[in-house]
C-alpha cells in the first residue's frame, strides 16, 4: 500500500501524569523514546488511552507538539483530533499538520452523535481541511456511533481518508470493509486481542494498548504475519490474550497506566472521572505482568 500512515503495530501512548494531575512530559519523553528502542512502529498521540477526554485545548496541542518534536522523525506520529464538534476537530488537525503530525485519528462524534450521512459529512468537511492522511476511528462501545461498511467505503473515497482503526470487534464487519474498499483502504486492529484476524482480512496492523507494556510483541505479532509466518503469530498472539484481556479488566486507560506504574514509569493516576484501580483487579494484573516476566 502506497498511503498508509504506518505498518505493524502503532501505539495507543498513555499521557503520563504529575502528582498535581499536569502533564509529565519528562516520563512522556521517556516512554517514547523506550517505545521506539522497543520496535514500536507509530505513535498515536491523544487517543482514548491518552486521556484525550480530559485534556484541555492547550494541553492537547502541547502534548502533540511535545510527541512530534521527540520522535523527529524516527517513526510516524499520528495525532488523536477527533472531536464530537466538527469546527473543533478542524482547528485541531489543523494544528496538528502545522506542527508536523505525519497523520490524523479522528474518532467518530460521541454523545451527541449523528447519523451515518453525518458522519461522511464530518469526516469530510476535517480531510477538506488538511492535507495529511487520516485514519477513521470506529468505537461504538464508548461513542455509540458505528461506522457502517457502506459509510467506510464513502469515506475512502476522499484521497486524505486512508483508513480506519475497527474496534467494533465485529470481524465479519471487517471483512465487509476490506471487501468493500479494497487493499489502498488501510484497515487497522483496534483490539489487541484480535490483531492477527484483522491482519489476515488485509489489516495493515494495530493501534495498540498493548504496546504500552510490551511494544516488541505487538511488534513482532504483525512482523511474523507480514513475513508469512502466520503460524506463529498466531500462537504469539494466543501466548499474550491473557495480557490484553486484562489490560481492559477495568475501563481503558485504568489497567495499563497502572500496569506501567508497576513497570516503574511516573506516569501517575488517571484523571477523574477515571478511578483508582480496584485492589483485587490490581492484584491480578500483577500476577499477570509476573506471569509475562513484565515486572
Amino acid at each position: 500500500m502506497n498511503n498508509s500512515v504506518f505498518t505493524g503495530a502503532g501505539v495507543a501512548i498513555i499521557t503520563p501524569m504529575n502528582d498535581d494531575m499536569t502533564v509529565n512530559f519528562e516520563e512522556l519523553g521517556r516512554i517514547i523514546d523506550d517505545q521506539i528502542a522497543g520496535s514500536t512502529d507509530a505513535i498515536i498521540i491523544c487517543g482514548t488511552t491518552g486521556e484525550s477526554a480530559t485534556l484541555t485545548d492547550s494541553e492537547h496541542r502541547e502534548v502533540i507538539r511535545y510527541a512530534i518534536e521527540k520522535t523527529a522523525g524516527r517513526i510516524p506520529v499520528i495525532a488523536g483530533t477527533g472531536s464530537n464538534d466538527t469546527s473543533y476537530a478542524i482547528s485541531l488537525s489543523v494544528a496538528a499538520e502545522q506542527m508536523g503530525a505525519d497523520g490524523l485519528l479522528l474518532v467518530t462524534p460521541y454523545y451527541n452523535k449523528c447519523t451515518q450521512k453525518g458522519l461522511v459529512e464530518h469526516f469530510y468537511a476535517v480531510a477538506d481541511a488538511v492535507n495529511i492522511p487520516i485514519i477513521v476511528y470506529s468505537v461504538a462501545s464508548r461513542t455509540g456511533v458505528n461506522i457502517n461498511p457502506e459509510t467506510a467505503l464513502e469515506l475512502s473515497k476522499h484521497k486524505n481518508i486512508v483508513g480506519i482503526k475497527e474496534a467494533s470487534g465485529n470481524i465479519s464487519q471487517v471483512a465487509k470493509i476490506a471487501e468493500l474498499c479494497g487493499e489502498d483502504f488501510a484497515i487497522y486492529s483496534g483490539n489487541d486481542d484480535q490483531i492477527v484476524p484483522v491482519l489476515s482480512l488485509g489489516g495493515q496492523g494495530v493501534i495498540s494498548v498493548l504496546s504500552n507494556v510490551a511494544p516488541k510483541v505487538a511488534h513482532d505479532i504483525c512482523e511474523l504475519f507480514f513475513e508469512g509466518k502466520c503460524a506463529q503469530a498466531a500462537k504469539l498472539q494466543l501466548e499474550y490474550l491473557r495480557l490484553c484481556n486484562d489490560l481492559f479488566i477495568e475501563v481503558n486507560p485504568i489497567p495499563v497506566k497502572e500496569a506501567m506504574a508497576l513497570m516503574g514509569y511516573n506516569v501517575g493516576r488517571c484523571r477523574m472521572p477515571l478511578s483508582v484501580m480496584e485492589e483485587a483487579n490490581k492484584q491480578r494484573l500483577i500476577e499477570t505482568l509476573k506471569h509475562y516476566s513484565i515486572i
